[in-house]
């Protein structure tokens, strides 16, 4: 069990593309989360969540899915750039620059 509360209500919840219809929902410092994962078998989690913010919601709605494993899915650290394959472009053009100035200012 996951249990998040001191919410700062800057945030949204289901931000993340893979939320789809429930991407964007506005959340106050009121939010508390509760998250459950429960093992079904060796190849399935049970997850489910209560959202709980009295300021914005007339009562708490939960979400419930199963987690199925996939032997061919590659699990990645997370990043924000994960997949960003033009912040090698980006950061290799800043090195650049740094480089340019600091010759400049010899």
């Amino acid at each position: 069990m996951v249990d998040t509360t001191n919410y700062n209500g800057k945030g949204m919840i289901a931000t993340s593309g893979a939320a789809a219809r429930i991407k964007g929902i506005h959340e106050s410092e009121a939010l508390h989360v509760v998250e459950r994962f429960k093992r079904v078998d060796a190849n399935t989690i049970s997850y489910e969540v209560t959202i709980d913010d009295p300021n914005v919601y007339s009562a708490p709605w939960k979400v419930s899915l199963r987690l199925t494993k996939d032997a061919n899915y590659l699990i990645y650290e997370y990043a924000c750039h994960e997949g960003n394959y033009a912040m090698e472009g980006i950061l290799r053009a800043g090195r650049a620059k740094d480089k340019e100035a600091e010759a400049t200012a010899k």
